[in-house]
C-alpha cells in the first residue's frame, strides 16, 4: 500500500491560495450560419475580479476559432470561505 501523506492536489493548492471556481457561459456566432448563436460552458479555477485564466482562454479562441464571440456570462465562487456560525434559535431532545 502507497502512502499518500502530504501530497495535496493542485486544486486544492490554488483554493487556498485564494483561486474560486469560475463559469462562464460563452455565446458565440455559427462560422457558417452568422445568425444562430451557439453555446459553450467553461469552467475553472481563476482569480476574482481580473480573470487571469478566462481572459487567457478568450484571447485563444478570438486568435484561433472561427465563432466569433457575442456574450460572456460569468460567475465566481470562493469555495473555501471562513466558517459561518449563526445562533441556534430552540432545543432540540432526543430521546
Amino acid at each position: 500500500m502507497v502512502s499518500r501523506v502530504g501530497v495535496v492536489s493542485d486544486d486544492f493548492r490554488k483554493q487556498v491560495l485564494g483561486y474560486g471556481l469560475t463559469t462562464a457561459q460563452i455565446l458565440y456566432r455559427m462560422p457558417d450560419h452568422p445568425s444562430l448563436l451557439q453555446t459553450y460552458v467553461w469552467q475553472n479555477y481563476d482569480m476574482f475580479p481580473k480573470f487571469p485564466a478566462l481572459k487567457d482562454f478568450l484571447a485563444f479562441w478570438q486568435e484561433k476559432l472561427d465563432g466569433p464571440l457575442h456574450s460572456v456570462t460569468v460567475a465566481h465562487s470562493k469555495l473555501i470561505k471562513p466558517a459561518e456560525l449563526r445562533a441556534v434559535d430552540g432545543v432540540f431532545r432526543l430521546h
